[in-house]
């Protein structure tokens, strides 16, 4: 059993290291289309781009992101506005997907009825019903899909979940994680510069007049989205179901409300609780604070307990029932941690090896649909105020 830091730092030291490096030859690179280039398409095509991918072709609703992205592109990268023709662009070995939420299922399947690997980005599905069928035509096809969840390609993460799995924390009662950004204000409705497709844009979305802001910050509007609930749950609750080896969820319960992103209708401050077999997990978010800033999630047991946030993973030393607990309580004892030291691309790493061995990548699409079931379930019981069951 692990219980002490040499223990736990022996563990990640013959831990197996499961994101394999790749080596491109000069004449042996794999091409891609990069289809929705905001600023994640933005960061992805750079990502493939330094591992060796070559972008043969872009793809955007909105004109001002062609532009940009074409000057971070390789020249003679050609540009279109509708996926469907940026698909049939001749000698592509897989496609980017990094457009809005509701256009990840629609693109998906045209990708995988061209013949195409795909990278797409999380969150998978809008919603519940909708997982089943991607994961069903994935399964059907003989491409290679990741999904863009990273961090199952850290790994401090998967030494994290060794340690739980050997029994580190004892049993876990309760989880609890937390994102907390500055950055929610008022929607911005003013005209937009550059030309946008807006037909486009709504795609499979119910047909309405053009909303600048709708554009501008999609998320916030349930026609495109799950909200925030879906965008960051999708990380932190695949995180809690991976190290507890769990399924999703059986039931959720879910309050939240619009502090200073007004003129959107999905919250910025929300609190949801799910249940899981044997424990409770939490689920806040506050785009209104930077205290305790970005993403943590916290694993309690009786043995131990351990804080995983971007700096890497903390284990911390349980006084159990000892009549000096009450006094020891401000000072938690550290019996061991790992920094995170992830490499910057590990995930658009894997999935390019994944390509050419093809292999089961880090994020299969299972993964990625029990991920996003408890987010589902929270948004149902929110808006519906209610309790809400799985199943």
């Amino acid at each position: 059993m692990l219980n002490n830091r040499r223990q736990f730092l022996k563990t990640v030291a013959a831990a197996p290291m499961f994101v394999p490096a790749s080596a491109f030859g000069a004449n042996d690179r794999l091409t891609y289309t990069a289809i929705g280039i905001g600023n994640r398409g933005t960061w992805l095509n750079q990502s493939f781009q330094k591992l060796g991918a070559q972008c043969v072709a872009l793809c955007d609703v909105y004109e001002p992101n062609l532009e940009s992205a074409r000057k971070n592109s390789p020249p003679g990268a050609k540009a279109y506005t509708n996926h469907k023709d940026a698909l049939a662009h001749p000698g592509v070995d897989f496609v980017v997907i990094a457009a809005p939420d509701h256009h990840h299922g629609p693109m998906l399947l045209d990708a995988l009825a061209a013949g195409k690997d795909v990278y797409l980005e999380k969150p998978l599905s809008t919603s519940l019903e909708q997982s089943p069928r991607m994961v069903q035509t994935v399964r059907a096809s003989k491409q290679i899909v990741q999904i863009g969840m990273q961090r199952r390609s850290m790994p401090f993460i998967l030494h994290a979940r060794q340690f739980i799995a050997d029994g580190g924390l004892g049993k876990i009662s309760l989880v609890k994680a937390m994102w907390n950004w500055n950055i929610a204000v008022p929607l911005d409705n003013a005209p937009l510069p550059g030309k946008l497709d807006w037909d486009l844009f709504l795609g499979e979305a119910p047909k309405r007049p053009l909303e600048p802001k709708r554009f501008r910050w999609w998320r916030a509007f349930w026609d495109y989205c799950g909200g925030n609930m879906t965008d960051q749950g999708t990380h932190l609750m695949d995180v809690v179901q991976w190290l507890t080896n769990s399924p999703p969820p059986r039931s959720a319960v879910c309050q939240g409300f619009i502090n200073a992103h007004t003129g959107g209708e999905v919250p910025d401050v929300f609190s949801a609780v799910f249940e899981y077999p044997g424990f409770l997990a939490t689920w806040t978010l506050d785009y209104s604070t930077s205290y305790d800033y970005d993403w943590s999630i916290a694993f309690l047991g009786d043995k131990a307990s351990m804080l995983l946030d971007r700096h890497g993973s903390r284990v911390f030393q349980d006084y159990g029932r000892s009549p000096n607990a009450w006094s020891m309580r401000g000072d938690l004892k550290v019996i061991a941690r790992e920094e995170d030291q992830s490499e910057s691309g590990a995930h658009q790493r894997n999935f390019l090896d994944c390509v050419r061995s093809r292999k089961e990548p880090n994020c299969p699409i299972e993964v990625a649909a029990a991920a996003v079931t408890g987010p589902h379930l929270a948004n149902i019981a929110f808006r519906e105020d209610r309790k809400a069951r799985l199943g």
